[in-house]
């Protein structure tokens, strides 16, 4: 039985596979106002980078615009083939802050995310929401993490929504839009305020609640920071849209140190009611047995209300929502 040549010299080790696709690391530039931009010499590619000191992987935050970092920081960045299966050294620049600024927290300092790839596509998602309330104009504007995803509205992606009926019952009458984005953490919202998401609209209110993705790894002076920084860039972006702050919503079936972190940050945000066109509620506790667990029938995952849990949510801001939105009947 005759063997083909290149196979028997395979075979002997005499040809060798292909060499791996080498692609080069990003050159990393901050200009005179601290902003840093990323450019990578190799073609059809991603660049995904890190601003905790830890290596990019696949789920790194995606490069899609300058990065400001006037007030200094560790940046790490690589590049990576579309489908991320290859990539590069990593190249790392260290800086510091620029005069008359300070080192911040990671919840201020506005960055992308793809916690969730490939299964979730967050630029895309950000990049058709924002399109959708630039054409919609919502008068009622969500703003949020995973829990508000899901509530219900437009759908760009393929997560199921949990509170369809209600959203329909209580927010399409008032021509809402959902900008919650699933993973999102307080800098995640910070970076799609700023670039893009809630460009030439003018809700009459914006309801945003954000924090919980951050309670693994920040703390609760940190997160606190984050949330303020947000209602900042709202009153920046909307100077007319009144604003609904609600407490992070407890999370976990019993209490637990995450709902403390949770309890301390909600302390330090409520003394926001009352400056910066906030109006600040929690209405935690109605998601909880008088015995403080939270059960299944309304958080199936003890984190993601369903139907029962968004209808909860939504009755209890109805009252706050009315008068904010100034109407009468």
């Amino acid at each position: 039985m005759k063997i083909h040549l290149a196979l028997a010299l395979q075979l002997c080790g005499i040809l060798h596979a292909a060499p791996a696709l080498q692609l080069e690391a990003p050159a990393i530039k901050r200009d005179d106002k601290g902003v840093v931009t990323l450019t990578s010499a190799s073609p059809d590619t991603t660049i995904l980078y890190t601003l905790d000191g830890a290596d990019p992987i696949a789920k790194s935050n995606p490069y899609l615009a300058p990065i400001d970092l006037s007030s200094g920081g560790t940046l790490k960045t690589r590049t990576f083939a579309k489908d991320r299966k290859t990539m590069s050294e990593a190249a790392q620049s260290t800086f510091e802050p620029l005069a008359g600024h300070s080192p911040q927290p990671s919840t201020v300092v506005p960055v992308t995310q793809d916690r969730s790839w490939p299964s979730y596509d967050w630029e895309k998602r950000h990049a058709l929401t924002s399109a959708a309330v630039k054409k919609s104009k919502p008068q009622i504007l969500f703003i949020g993490d995973s829990i508000t995803h899901f509530f219900g509205g437009e759908q760009f992606d393929g997560y199921a929504l949990r509170g369809p009926q209600t959203w329909g019952e209580f927010y399409t009458p008032r021509n809402p839009g959902n900008l919650g984005f699933g993973w999102d953490k307080t800098e995640n919202v910070l970076w799609r305020l700023q670039h893009g998401a809630i460009d030439d609209i003018a809700p009459k209110l914006v309801v945003m609640m954000i924090g919980t993705n951050n309670t693994g790894n920040c703390s609760a002076p940190d997160i606190a920071a984050g949330i303020e920084a947000i209602v900042q860039e709202l009153n920046k972006r909307l100077p007319q849209s009144k604003i609904l702050l609600l407490g992070i919503f407890p999370r976990g079936e019993k209490p637990n140190p995450q709902r403390e972190k949770i309890a301390e940050i909600n302390r330090t945000i409520a003394k926001l009611d009352g400056t910066h066109s906030v109006t600040y509620l929690d209405i935690g506790p109605k998601f909880l047995t008088p015995e403080g667990l939270i059960t299944k029938d309304i958080m199936p995952d003890f984190l993601h209300p369903n139907e029962k849990g968004y209808r909860i949510w939504a009755e209890a801001i109805e009252p706050t929502v009315k008068k904010l939105m100034g109407e009468t009947k």
